[in-house]
């Protein structure tokens, strides 16, 4: 089968989207299926096609206003001349869902939201505020629609009436639990992922103050960080909070194995990702019950937290610190690969 996947980013941009576009598609290959991913992230560079690990990626240049959206019309041509049998097309939230849906033609169209709703940031929201009719119309045009979880699924259903199918994201569970752990002298707390203010990496460095024996590492780059180390410094706990920037899929592995807890409060999410990687590391978790997060709550190893105010989220990280860790809800990449194929042969 010839599958085109349709996606804002692919590695080595980082981010949950890319991760589980790049898991999926390289899957697909070994299962001697073509699959070529088209995107908008060539940045100045402009145009330009490539190869990673048996995969085609055409990465087009896009126009991203405060980093969000990426538009791309080139993207529906794209799609519109592509020999493909299926058409696969992530993330709502950016506008190569909509193009794709526009040269998608009679070919089977499977959509992945990745839908969390809305955006902390005024900016995005207005956006997303102005493109909900065209992402409305891509969505519902869709011959399939994929959630990564019940509580999106549950969304979907409330702001766009499609019944979505939940496949979740996977995990190489075996790779995570064979981590070897970092060491170092103290012991730390860890988070993961971009950092933006709706991440909420705020809180848990505001909480440090009352964790003095721990460090905080913040493994990630984003346009909030010089925030992050301004509050560091007013909270007097710069000398204990670690910015790592970039952090390959190695070192990521150990930080995981090696963290006292993983602590996210992210106000939007559709999934967590890093919620599943730092439990597949047997770490326990810390999460804010917003969003997809709050899904994570029913399982072993995860305390969810209501109020982002100190106090809470010192006292919800002094009881992860006890709690036990269950991997049983884990599921992983092939397990997703072999889900996503049955949808394209409905």
């Amino acid at each position: 089968m010839k599958i085109l996947q349709v996606a804002p980013r692919y590695p080595p941009q980082q981010g949950g989207v890319e991760t589980h576009v790049c898991e999926i598609s390289e899957r697909l290959v070994d299962r001697g299926h073509e699959v070529t991913v088209v995107t908008a992230d060539a940045g100045e560079e402009g145009f330009r096609r490539e190869r990673r690990n048996g995969v085609r990626i055409k990465r087009y240049r896009g126009v991203a206003p405060d980093g969000a959206m990426h538009i791309c019309p080139q993207i529906m041509w794209a799609v519109r001349n592509a020999d493909v049998d299926v058409v696969q097309a992530h993330n709502y939230h950016s506008f190569p869902l909509f193009f794709a849906a526009l040269g998608v033609g009679e070919r089977r169209f499977v959509v992945t939201p990745h839908y969390h709703g809305g955006s902390a940031d005024t900016v995005r929201d207005r956006l997303l505020s102005l493109y909900r009719p065209f992402g409305r119309w891509a969505v519902r045009h869709a011959d399939a629609v994929v959630a990564v979880s019940e509580w999106e699924q549950e969304q979907l259903a409330k702001d766009f009436h499609v019944n979505a199918t939940v496949i979740p994201n996977g995990l190489d569970v075996e790779r995570f639990a064979s981590a070897t752990p970092l060491e170092r002298e103290n012991p730390y707390l860890l988070t993961v992922g971009r950092l933006e203010e709706y991440k909420g990496v705020q809180h848990v460095i505001r909480a440090m103050t009352e964790l003095p024996g721990y460090d905080l590492l913040v493994a990630g780059g984003g346009p909030y960080r010089e925030e992050l180390e301004r509050v560091a410094q007013r909270t007097g706990v710069e000398d204990r909070v670690e910015f790592l920037g970039y952090v390959d899929n190695k070192e990521l592995l150990s930080l995981y194995a090696g963290a006292s807890v993983y602590v996210t409060m992210s106000e939007f999410e559709a999934y967590g990702m890093t919620v599943a990687e730092a439990l597949a590391a047997r770490t326990p978790c810390v999460v804010r019950a917003a969003g997809a997060l709050v899904d994570w709550g029913a399982n072993e190893g995860v305390v969810l937290i209501d109020s982002t105010d100190t106090i809470s989220t010192i006292e919800a990280i002094q009881r992860g610190m006890q709690t036990k860790v269950s991997t049983t809800c884990l599921v992983g990449w092939n397990d997703v690969t072999s889900s996503i194929e049955d949808i394209y042969y409905d």
